[in-house]
């Protein structure tokens, strides 16, 4: 089975912000409409998906003293 190619985050929000656009401008048919919205969805479960694989690999990257430490993004080590 193949693997499926990385989820490129910048990519996926900003397909996601034309979809919000295109529905906000209310010009869309109700199918249409619907679909963008189906787009939308998936769009926002890979955006969130790449979230969370980046908290993770932060996650694992912050190690104090050789025990791996979760850290409050806007905050760096006490050095």
């Amino acid at each position: 089975m193949a693997r499926k190619k990385p989820i490129d985050f910048e990519q996926s929000l900003g397909a996601l912000q034309q979809l919000v656009e295109r529905l906000e401008s209310g010009e869309l048919s109700l199918e249409d409409s619907l679909t963008a919205f189906e787009q939308g969805v998936a769009l926002t479960r890979d955006c969130q998906l790449a979230l969370t694989q980046a908290e993770q690999k932060v996650q694992q990257l912050v190690e104090q003293n050789g025990t791996p430490t979760t850290l409050p993004l806007d905050n760096t080590p006490d050095e």
